[in-house]
C-alpha cells in the first residue's frame, strides 16, 4: 500500500504539470531560507512558482502525463513551474544564479520537449516575449515611415512651390 503522504503529493505535482506550461530543474543546495523566499518571490512576479518534491513522485508524474522524462534528477532539486513565457522564468533563475552562485540548472521541460541543463541555461538568453513585439513592432514601422516620407514629398514640394510663388508676388 502506496504512503498517502506520496499518494498526496504525486497529486500535487500532477496538479502543477497540468496548469503549467512547463517546468525547469534546478539544483538549489546551499541556499538559505532568505535567499529561497527572494527566490520564490522573484519567480512568483515573472509567473512562476518553485515547489520542492521528491525526485521519484516526480518521474512518476512526467509518466503519468506522458512528458518526457527529465534527467539527471538526483539530489536536492526544485522545480520550477510557469504558467506563461519559459523565457521570463529563465531570466530570474539566471539572474539569481549569478548574484547567489548556489544555484545550478539540471534541466527542464518546455514546449513538450526535455531539456538538458545547458538547453534549459539558453532560455535565459532568449530575448523576451515584450522585446520580440517591440522589435516587431520596428520592423514593420520602419518601411511605413519610409511609405509616409515618399508619399508626402509631392506635397511638400507642391507647398514649396506655392511659398515661392507667394513671395514672387508680394515682392513685386
Amino acid at each position: 500500500m502506496p504512503n498517502k503522504n506520496n499518494v498526496a503529493m504525486l497529486e500535487k505535482v500532477s496538479e502543477s504539470l497540468d496548469n503549467s506550461k512547463g517546468v525547469f530543474v534546478i539544483d538549489y543546495r546551499g541556499l538559505s531560507v532568505k535567499e529561497t523566499q527572494g527566490l520564490r518571490r522573484a519567480l512568483t512576479e515573472a509567473g512562476a512558482h518553485m515547489k520542492v518534491y521528491k525526485n521519484n513522485i516526480v518521474k512518476i508524474a512526467l509518466k503519468n502525463a506522458q512528458l518526457p522524462e527529465i534527467e539527471n534528477l538526483e539530489g536536492t532539486c526544485a522545480y520550477v513551474f510557469f504558467e506563461k513565457d519559459p523565457v521570463d522564468a529563465a531570466k530570474v533563475i539566471k539572474k539569481q544564479s549569478e548574484s547567489l552562485r548556489k544555484i545550478e540548472w539540471v534541466g527542464g521541460i518546455a514546449d513538450g520537449n526535455a531539456l538538458s541543463a545547458e538547453d534549459a541555461r539558453a532560455y535565459a538568453d532568449l530575448a523576451s516575449r515584450e522585446e520580440l513585439m517591440a522589435q516587431l513592432v520596428y520592423v514593420v514601422a520602419s518601411p511605413l515611415r519610409g511609405i509616409v516620407s515618399v508619399a508626402a514629398g509631392p506635397a511638400r514640394g507642391l507647398v514649396t512651390a506655392l511659398d515661392a510663388l507667394a513671395e514672387q508676388k508680394s515682392a513685386a
